[in-house]
């Protein structure tokens, strides 16, 4: 008899066991699949990243009469694991002056600031064609759609801007708690240049906004959707060029690259940086880019959307999504082979030059663009 109750028992105590560690499962499933999602965008990301660097030096090599990289690897393509492994293991050096908590904070709020944008990104259509009921414990019961976002904010565009423009306190700070004067010319460039063409930025996506009528990154790729006529570059062509020349300003590339002027400055703000510090510095620089090239295909040429794809492939279904996330990556190339084309072409502005160009014409332009917008806004809406 007393083993007939320790049984049940241990049955019921087996039983509340399995129910308790399936309740905890089924909260931790989403936060388990957001950081999967998160850390799946970052890795794609980071690939894409290292092999712009290597597709940089190839172009500027082809550019300039040079071959490039091309011995690591099957044409050199295994160059930028050689350049990890050479940041890893070279020699760090920190200046005995510096401040050293905001000298090792600054590379880390650069990098940090270039790749958060990223979990707002749409990288693709949801995919709406799933069956999710094989997951144990019924995870998948109640998914109707799987999207290509990691996190969807209807202010996504404003989160954008406005955790890029927090990026600028790693190189400002970088170059204050160097304790050199290069640096610190470099990280006063870098503040000043932001606040120049953050404005002109800003404004460049104001007409966008206000065709699209929201601030989600998702509804803007949706207003752009049914025919390319329909892109916001056709009535938005002048913001389109105020918002890619203000992008290469904020990126500190060439011919915006006073920051780190190496004819003047050394190397600017990230001086007396190396090794792995140095190397947040340069993949926040290339994850910039990356942020810059979505932004533009999202803003202005649809995003992820194909025109005709939806007569080939089921909307919805996995392989409209795939082709639409190429379809993206393609476009993301394509500015990212501007951006390259640009370094191997432009000389580099002089700073009163940069930010006479920034405040007395594109600033005006940008605002005029506004202006002219909320005209077209209004006669449309009428």
């Amino acid at each position: 008899m007393c083993s007939c109750k320790r049984s049940k028992h241990t049955y019921f105590v087996r039983v509340s066991a399995k129910m308790n560690m399936e309740a905890v499962i089924k909260q931790l499933f989403p936060v388990i699949v957001l950081f999967g999602a998160a850390t799946v965008a970052f890795g794609v990301v980071m690939m894409v990243v290292a092999y712009t660097v290597l597709a940089e030096r190839k172009v500027l090599g082809w550019i300039q009469g040079r071959i490039g990289p091309n011995r690591v690897g099957p044409w050199g393509m295994m160059q930028p694991f050689a350049d990890l492994l050479k940041f890893i293991f070279k020699e760090d050096i920190v200046p005995d002056k510096s401040t050293k908590f905001v000298y090792f904070l600054a590379p880390i709020v650069a990098v940090t600031c270039a790749l958060m944008p990223m979990i707002v990104y749409p990288f693709g259509p949801a995919i709406t064609n799933v069956d999710l009921h094989f997951l144990p414990y019924g995870l998948g019961d109640g998914i109707k759609s799987i999207p290509l976002t990691v996190a969807q904010i209807d202010v996504g565009v404003l989160f954008v801007l406005g955790i890029t423009s927090v990026g600028i306190y790693g190189i400002a700070l970088a170059g204050w708690s160097s304790n050199s004067k290069y640096a610190l010319m470099g990280g006063l460039r870098a503040s000043a240049q932001l606040i120049s063409y953050e404005l002109a930025m800003g404004a460049s996506v104001v007409g966008v906004v206000m065709l699209a009528g929201t601030l989600d990154l998702n509804g803007i790729i949706f207003a752009q959707i049914g025919s390319p006529f329909r892109w916001f570059i056709i009535p938005q062509f002048i913001g389109f060029l105020v918002f890619l020349i203000a992008a290469f300003a904020e990126t500190n590339r060439v011919p915006f690259d006073l920051p780190e002027a190496e004819t003047e400055l050394v190397a600017g703000f990230h001086t007396e940086y190396s090794a792995l510090k140095f190397a947040l510095f340069f993949m926040g620089e290339y994850v910039n880019m990356f942020t810059v090239s979505v932004m533009c295909a999202t803003l202005f040429l649809g995003g992820w959307y194909v025109p005709g794809l939806s007569h080939i492939v089921a909307v919805g279904s996995l392989p409209y999504a795939l082709l639409s996330v190429l379809a993206l990556l393609v476009k993301i190339s394509a500015f990212l082979f501007l951006y390259i084309w640009i370094r191997g072409t432009l000389p580099r502005f002089r700073f009163d030059q940069l930010m006479n160009f920034g405040w007395k014409f594109l600033l005006p332009v940008a605002l005029a663009n506004v202006i002219f917008t909320i005209v077209l806004v209004y006669f449309l809406n009428r």
